[in-house]
């Protein structure tokens, strides 16, 4: 991994972090290693520390007084609170969206969803996931609410390692494709009270999915 120079700020040293919680590099639970990451990412603890404040207010860290900071547990409980949340944003995006989305960007939408179709054929998961996560986001930016955006930006950080990475059965990711072909199809229409609701239903189903999935232990994700 390439150093950060110097004069990024301090945002860039929180992104690589949230991508090394999201792949597990940092496991929950595991108190962050501030010293090895100032090595690692040639930079001094002044923007390490604003870092963690930063991921601490998104809820990746737990800052522990004089004693650093440590990775957070994310518990179901937390989980299924913030997707129950995530489904009201997103079906309100999707509202939105149909009143809103332009040609250029539906054409986009329906490209990506296409590429996504092609990776389920071919059970390429990881690259499933990643295009599924374009897909949901590209929709609530088509809303043009700059609130619903930002909030979202903010809850979806907190449960992405898990809304995008979690192991799907053949059952639920053949339920999953056809949620996303009714919602290109409502898209197009510019159906908005459909779209809404295939939103809010489809994001339903994942916290269903994910309480059932056993990933926690003793109540904590992994």
């Amino acid at each position: 991994m390439d150093k950060i120079k110097q004069n990024t700020l301090h945002g860039e040293v929180a992104a690589r972090i949230r991508d090394m919680i999201d792949a597990g590099t940092l496991a929950p639970g595991s108190r962050v290693p501030e010293k090895q990451l100032c090595e690692q990412f040639g930079v001094s603890r002044t923007p390490l520390r604003e870092a963690l404040k930063v991921l601490a207010s998104e809820g990746f860290v737990e800052l522990l007084p004089n004693r650093g900071a440590r990775i957070s547990k994310l518990t179901i409980d937390t989980l299924q609170h913030t997707l129950e949340v995530m489904s009201a944003l997103e079906g309100l995006s999707g509202e939105l969206a149909c009143a809103h989305i332009s040609e250029a960007e539906l054409a986009n939408i329906e490209a990506l969803h296409y590429q996504m179709l092609a990776y389920y054929k071919n059970t390429n998961m990881a690259e499933y996931l990643l295009t599924n996560q374009q897909i949901h986001e590209a929709i609530v930016v088509a809303s043009r609410n700059d609130v619903l955006i930002d909030v979202y930006k903010s809850l979806n950080q907190r449960v992405r390692r898990v809304r995008f990475s979690a192991e799907l059965s053949r059952e639920y990711w053949a339920k999953a494709v056809q949620d996303h072909e009714d919602i290109i199809a409502a898209l197009r229409r510019r159906d908005s009270e459909a779209l809404g609701q295939i939103l809010r239903r489809h994001l339903s189903d994942k916290v269903e999915v994910s309480s059932l999935a056993g990933m926690a232990e003793q109540k904590n994700l992994p």
